[in-house]
C-alpha cells in the first residue's frame, strides 16, 4: 500500500496510508491527455471573432467597370484581398468544448494521483492554528513540508470557518493554487500535492473513488483550469 509523509497540527512527521484504489493505479498517459486536452478547451471562452466581408462596413459600390480598365475584376473593396476588407474563412465564436465520459476522468485522475505518488510528491498535512493569515509563515510551513516548486493544495471545504486563516495565508504565495477538489489537469502541473488530512478522508473510495472523478471532478474543473 502506497504511503505518504504526514506532518500533523504540531509539525510532528510520520507517514500515513493512502488508498490504493486511487494512489496505486495504472497510468494511463492516454487518458490523461485526452482529460487534461478536454479541460482546457472547455476552459476557453470562444468569444474570438472576425467580421465577413459581409459584415465590413462600406464597399457596396463597384470600385471599378468589370472590363476595359487592364485591371483585375473586383466588385467589392471589402474583399478579403483587400486592405481594410473582410476575413475569409474567420474564427466566429463558438464552444470548443467535448464531452469525455465519466469513467475516463476518473481513471484520468487516478492516473495522475498515482503518477504522483510513485514520485513521493503526496504530502497529508493537518494545518496549525492561524489567528491571522500570515504568509511568511505559510511559506516556512511549505519548506517544512518539503513542498517545493509549484504546490497544489487540496483543502476540505467543510472547514472553513475553521481554517479561513490559513486559506487566506496560502492563497497569497504565486506558485500555489487551492483547491476543494483536485483534478486531472491540476495535479499534473503541479509538483507537489499537499493534502489537508480531512481532505483526503473525503477523497476515500468509500466516498466516491469513482465520484472520486466523475461526478465533482465536473464542478471543479471549470474553476481550476482558469
Amino acid at each position: 500500500m502506497p504511503k505518504a509523509p504526514y506532518f500533523d497540527a504540531a509539525g510532528k512527521k510520520a507517514s500515513v496510508e493512502l488508498a490504493e484504489e486511487l494512489f496505486a493505479a495504472k497510468v494511463n498517459v492516454g487518458i490523461m491527455h485526452e482529460v487534461v486536452r478536454a479541460q482546457l478547451a472547455a476552459a476557453r471562452s470562444g468569444t474570438h471573432s472576425t467580421k465577413t466581408r459581409a459584415e465590413v462596413r462600406g464597399g457596396g459600390r463597384k470600385p471599378w467597370r468589370q472590363k476595359g480598365t487592364g485591371r483585375a475584376r473586383h466588385g467589392s473593396i471589402r474583399e478579403p484581398q483587400w486592405m481594410g476588407g473582410g476575413v475569409a474563412h474567420g474564427p466566429k465564436p463558438r464552444d470548443h468544448s467535448f464531452r469525455v465520459n465519466r469513467k475516463v476522468k476518473a481513471a484520468a485522475l487516478r492516473s495522475a494521483l498515482t503518477d504522483r505518488a510513485n514520485e513521493d510528491k503526496i504530502v497529508v498535512v493537518d494545518f496549525p492554528g492561524f489567528d491571522e493569515p500570515e504568509t511568511a509563515r505559510a511559506v516556512e510551513l511549505l519548506q517544512k513540508w518539503g513542498a517545493e516548486g509549484r504546490t497544489l493544495l487540496v483543502i476540505d471545504p467543510t472547514k472553513e470557518s475553521e481554517e479561513i486563516n490559513a486559506w487566506k495565508s496560502f492563497r497569497n504565495l504565486p506558485k500555489v493554487d487551492i483547491a476543494t477538489y483536485p483534478t486531472t489537469y491540476s495535479v499534473l502541473r503541479s509538483e507537489v500535492v499537499v493534502f489537508t488530512r480531512s481532505a483526503l478522508d473525503r477523497l476515500s473510495p468509500k466516498e466516491g473513488a469513482a465520484d472520486a472523478n466523475g461526478a465533482r471532478s465536473d464542478a471543479a474543473e471549470e474553476g481550476d483550469a482558469a
